[in-house]
């Protein structure tokens, strides 16, 4: 039998080759390890991974491909989960899937395994991909099976059987971590009344109480609702994350702390770092904000809903997020500009935007009367706009207000 696995080097994922191998007849394991930024994480995998029984390791780089082809349409959308989270776990998950699914068509593999818990967002993610792009391959999904209840019993497993721990209890937070963000969940985050100890959780940047007393500014351009340019020089994909994620965790930018709704019903509490990612959208929509009509603008917020949600349960590879991205890059045609923004102590302040498709009007928006606006139409315009409360008022069908 051959498996290919998703791979970290993490404690999951250290702990599942060894048991692959006790409980699936001494399989091939070809670890595969998907790159989307998650830095030094990935440094001395394959000699960590043929140690714990893997027969090779693939470790590919994909970190240009998950911006250009995930996080950009995502952006252009204006995703964000319940208000608060930027997709950044979610967001990576559909790519990570189709490269596992890509190796194990490569290497003719029976299955593909990873190690996301059965309670989690991510199992869903990664085996609605591989249904989707293919089907026949079989999905071992160890925390569903096994009877390890635990990140402590996970440490005890390899010890017992003294295998290299990768972390120690004091440090087992669960981690995710690519170009976009950082999530931290587990040990006193589980208690929704405690206050994170940022100081100490913080990865990307420090806290807003942290950073300088003075504010950075900074200028994105965009074309077609892409970043091109940032303070007025092209940048590619990875360096523009990179630079921006540098300047917002300088800035205490992109924090949250988030108690969510799960796909499996379950609310979870995670503490997220989206620093760059934070200072992208809100350029983005500020761009938008000038370049968008009012109904598109209006339908664009509805559409939002739907993408988010399909985006946070796996769903990107389906007609309707298809469907929905078309709209969403259509709007997108006319957000071409530059936004300026003021960073201070967690804060992102508009300090600026402009474009050549710019909607706003001084001559309109201006107290001063001009030529393409007389006040007096205003009057027919609220007469129009009021008659059917008006009728209703003449009909007594309003009267119980003035109580």
């Amino acid at each position: 039998m051959k498996i290919v696995l998703a791979y970290s080097g993490g404690l999951d994922t250290s702990v599942i080759i060894p048991w692959l191998k006790e409980n699936y007849d001494n399989p091939e394991i070809i670890a595969c390890c998907i790159d989307v930024g998650q830095g030094s994480e990935t440094d001395g995998l394959e000699e960590k991974a043929l140690g714990q029984g893997a027969s090779k390791l693939y470790l590919l780089d994909v970190r240009d491909e998950f911006i250009r082809n995930y996080i950009y349409p995502m952006v252009k959308c204006g995703a964000k989960y319940e208000d608060k989270y930027l997709l950044g776990t979610s967001i990576a998950r559909p790519l990570i899937a189709k490269k596992l699914v890509e190796v194990a068509l490569k290497e003719k593999a029976d299955a593909i395994c990873h190690g996301a818990t059965g309670k989690g967002n991510d199992q869903i993610r990664f085996e609605l991909t591989i249904k989707a792009l293919a089907p026949e391959i079989k999905v071992i999904a160890p925390w569903r099976t096994w009877e390890i209840t635990s990140r402590e019993e996970e440490l005890e497993y390899l010890a017992k059987r003294g295998l290299p721990v990768p972390m120690t209890k004091e440090q087992s937070y669960s981690r995710d971590r690519n170009l976009w963000h950082i999530s931290h969940e587990g040990l006193d985050l589980e208690d929704p009344a405690n206050e994170p100890d940022f100081r100490k959780l913080l990865t990307l940047g420090v806290s807003p109480e942290d950073a300088p007393d003075e504010p950075s500014y900074v200028e994105i351009e965009f074309e077609k609702g892409i970043p091109v340019k940032l303070d007025g020089k092209e940048v590619s994909p990875i360096e523009l994350m990179d630079k921006l994620n540098e300047l917002g965790g300088k800035n205490g930018i992109g924090i949250c702390d988030l108690v969510e709704n799960r796909c499996v019903g379950m609310k979870s509490r995670g503490v997220y770092e989206t620093p760059g990612g934070s200072i992208l959208y809100a350029a983005h929509r500020d761009l938008e904000y000038l370049c968008l009509d009012k109904q598109t603008t209006a339908f664009k917020e509805i559409i939002r809903t739907k993408y988010t949600e399909l985006l946070y349960s796996g769903e990107w590879f389906t007609p309707l997020r298809d469907a929905l991205q078309a709209f969403v890059d259509k709007t997108q045609e006319t957000v071409t500009g530059t936004s300026r923004l003021k960073l201070y102590k967690g804060n992102i302040i508009s300090a600026g935007v402009k474009s050549p498709n710019s909607l706003y009007s001084a001559e309109l928006a201006s107290f001063t009367t001009g030529e393409l606006y007389s006040h007096k139409d205003a009057e027919g315009f609220i007469n129009l706009f009021g008659l059917p409360l008006k009728v209703r008022a003449m009909m007594g069908l309003n009267k119980d207000y003035l109580k």
